[in-house]
């Protein structure tokens, strides 16, 4: 390769760490011409730019980003030298295969490790992360969150990003009160994250550009929580790392990237839903804990299902509408509102599908295997809309919400609509309270 020729780099992602992994590695390096991101597991990503104004003066046209179909074309087309492969929550078997893909049309391929990925925060930051979408991490951090306040401490919590919306405004967002998910026209999967925070009294920030995010938030907080998402890495750098897994898909931890990076670094593992996993998967999954992290402490845990006005179940028609990313990419079968209508008596849950319309039936196209719940899909107006007119041609006599939030501030649902709610309970010693007594004893408030 000649010393004057800028090295041709395809970054392929979800709309997420790969804009982090372009920050942070990337921009502003001319040896480098990142000529295309690719897209997949989210919904209308493909054919947007990541903007100049975020890609810096090396592209002042920005970055296209494309669907990760075309990836052999775009290899020919721009003489491609080097693909990154930066999304999580899929099986080693399909990392290998887009990088055979990749290989097989001459570029390399390249997974970035944390050193050079993980921002340096000038307060302490908790991590908490997970083996699979699904396994508890939304749980985990308000409990984690909850305890400092108690303890005192001024908590901002950052958000793995999910920049479905303009790129440059997104830049950075803060969230302080339930006004601000509508000032920056949230989707339905990012107020699952951020209501429950804002509702709790934990000021939350996510976006695009983590190394401005962080800056902004350590002046709101004695202590950084990084909420993570799917199975990511924290993009800061953790003094305190937790990892939340999951019994009801023991294995998962081991053969799905980045599963087991986050288990060989983790200070604290929870074992999440031991009240609902057999107890033979709960041993399994403790002993593939230790087979690459003999340190880490674990922690038991279960997350109790409670539901609202639940005597409205029994012996009822119930639609069951779950958190969209954890039966999507998290090939969940089960959610929070499905053990509500099993424990509740339920006489029937109704199949969705055959009522799905327009963006939802889409959706079960894409995702077959989903089953005989609905995912409260909401990354536009069209399907917002479409999944409103799914629920109500569902002839149920209940709707269970097995969702973080309240969906009937997005959605008008013309039967009656009870939620299922949950939170982190450990079972025994070790537990956060205890971990968390003896991480903040020499941390300064202010």
């Amino acid at each position: 390769m000649s010393e004057n020729k800028r090295i041709n780099t395809i970054i392929v992602g979800a709309a997420g760490r790969d804009f982090h992994n372009f920050n942070m590695v990337y921009r502003g390096r001319a040896e480098y011409n990142v000529v295309a991101f690719t897209a997949a597991q989210i919904p209308n990503i493909a054919g947007r730019k990541y903007p100049a104004a975020l890609a810096g003066g090396l592209y002042p046209k920005g970055i296209p980003i494309h669907e990760e179909k075309d990836l052999e074309r775009l290899i020919a087309d721009h003489n491609v030298d080097e693909v990154v492969f930066s999304y999580s929550d899929v099986t080693y078997r399909r990392v290998m295969s887009l990088g055979s893909r990749a290989t097989a049309a001459g570029a390399h391929f390249k997974i970035l490790g944390t050193r050079e990925t993980t921002v340096k925060s000038t307060r302490p930051v908790i991590s908490v992360c997970a083996v699979r979408t699904g396994s508890g991490k939304s749980q985990t951090s308000r409990k984690v969150a909850k305890l400092l306040h108690e303890s005192g401490f001024r908590v901002a919590a950052v958000r793995h990003p999910m920049p479905y919306g303009d790129l440059e405004k997104q830049k950075v967002q803060r969230f302080a009160a339930l006004a601000d998910l509508k000032k920056h026209k949230c989707t339905i999967e990012e107020m699952e994250e951020y209501e429950p925070h804002i509702v709790s009294g934990t000021i939350i920030y996510a976006g695009v550009d983590y190394e401005a995010i962080l800056r902004q938030a350590e002046n709101d907080a004695d202590v950084i929580i990084w909420d993570g998402g799917n199975n990511d890495l924290p993009f800061y750098k953790p003094d305190l790392h937790i990892v939340v897994a999951d019994p009801l898909r023991t294995g998962d931890e081991l053969t799905y990237y980045p599963s087991e990076a986050n288990l060989r670094i983790a200070d604290v593992v929870i074992i999440n839903k031991i009240d609902s996993a057999a107890p033979e998967a709960v041993v399994k999954l403790r002993a593939n804990i230790r087979s690459v992290n003999a340190k880490a402490k674990i922690i038991d845990a279960a997350s109790p299902i409670m539901l609202e006005r639940n005597e409205l179940v029994a012996g009822k028609k119930v639609l069951v509408i779950e958190d969209g990313p954890t039966l999507t990419h998290g090939e969940m079968k089960i959610g929070a509102g499905t053990v509500a209508a099993q424990k509740f008596g339920a006489a029937e849950i109704i199949d969705p599908r055959p009522y799905a319309t327009g963006e939802i039936q889409k959706t079960f196209q894409a995702y077959p295997k989903i089953g005989t719940l609905l995912p409260a899909m909401g990354y536009s107006d069209r399907q917002v809309h479409d999944l409103e007119k799914t629920i109500n041609k569902v002839p149920c006599d209940v709707v269970i919400i097995g969702t973080p939030i309240d969906l009937n501030r997005i959605v008008k649902i013309r039967k009656p609509a009870l939620r299922a709610t949950y939170d982190l309970e450990e079972i025994g010693e070790p537990n956060l309270q205890t971990v968390l007594k003896d991480f903040t004893k020499n941390i300064k408030r202010h």
